[in-house]
């Protein structure tokens, strides 16, 4: 998903505000600056919420892009998606909470993913995908909520063939704190000793948690990995920092390990992504749906795309 715009080259330092106050342990990652998303339509014209990119912050090196689709809750026949656009240089990561999305593509796959599934697609060489609400979704309406995140690709994989990885809810390791206050799904790397069945290209940790009142988790992540954490429900504190709905915590690279945790009296639990990986450190040039590494190979994507050699959609032969 996401409209053309024009190229960016990067990696951009981000510029950001002024982190607020908080309590943490001595051993927790600190807090760089608080994001808050802005909203904007997407797709067919379906809202999300989105943290970054955005002025001062164009990127968060390996990851590209972090939307919150929805919350919304469509009317009968009113729902709608991502019709037929092209995809080259990188992964986008879907993750449905509520609501179903039904995506096919030029390369031949096609499927429905529902509440807490994954589809972590690795476009590659190039694909034309299509995201859409199940026919049901189109008929009945209902709610919609999720989330897709983009992860960049180092050049030697930009143009390795395409491949998607669909996990179901049933296959997402959940994993719990001793007492009971903190829930972990472990969509990528590992939490609370429990390990992700996702495949990844750099080492990336994707981690849905559920903060209670007076819980807390001291999550272990590697310094040189970048990482954030974007609350979309509920408030509580990151590191330093004091975050709340709608709002992402952009860490510093200063600890081993990052605290996220909500005060006893607080009256509802948080709810948050946290995500970190490996930085790729390479030029990227990006221009839409197609990020690579120069300027020259982001007019050769659009030279085969509009030549139709990322193919098409054949939905007749169905």
């Amino acid at each position: 998903m996401a409209s053309m715009g024009p190229i960016e080259r990067g990696p951009v330092s981000p510029r950001l505000g002024r982190t607020q106050g908080g309590t943490m342990t001595r051993s927790s990652r600190s807090v760089a600056g608080v994001v808050t998303a802005h909203r904007q339509l997407e797709g067919g014209g379906f809202p999300v919420r989105r943290p970054f990119p955005a002025a001062g912050l164009e990127l968060l090196d390996p990851f590209l892009l972090l939307d919150e689709m929805g919350p919304v809750v469509w009317e009968p026949g009113e729902a709608i998606g991502a019709p037929d656009h092209p995809h080259r240089g990188f992964e986008t990561v879907t993750y449905v909470l509520e609501g179903h999305v039904h995506h096919e593509d030029s390369a031949g796959h096609e499927g429905t993913i529902g509440p807490g599934d994954v589809q972590w697609m690795t476009a590659g060489a190039g694909v034309v995908h299509s995201e859409m609400p199940n026919a049901e979704l189109k008929r009945d309406g209902g709610p919609m909520h999720g989330f897709q995140l983009w992860v960049n690709l180092p050049r030697e994989h930009k143009m390795r063939a395409p491949r998607y990885q669909e996990i179901p809810r049933a296959r997402i390791p959940v994993a719990e704190s001793d007492d009971g206050r903190v829930t972990a799904r472990v969509i990528a790397g590992r939490a609370l000793g429990a390990e992700a069945v996702i495949d990844t290209h750099i080492p990336i940790t994707f981690l849905h948690l559920t903060v209670r009142p007076g819980g807390a988790l001291v999550q272990p992540l590697e310094r040189s990995l970048a990482g954030f954490v974007y609350v979309f429900a509920g408030a509580g504190e990151v590191g330093d920092a004091a975050v709340a709905d709608g709002r992402m915590a952009v860490l510093r690279h200063d600890r081993d390990e990052v605290r996220v945790a909500v005060p006893e009296d607080a009256d509802a639990p948080l709810e948050a992504l946290l995500i970190a990986g490996e930085p790729i450190r390479e030029p990227v040039a990006r221009y839409g749906p197609f990020v690579m590494n120069t300027k020259e190979e982001i007019f050769e994507a659009i030279r085969d795309f509009q030549a139709g050699r990322l193919g098409r959609i054949a939905r007749e032969a169905r």
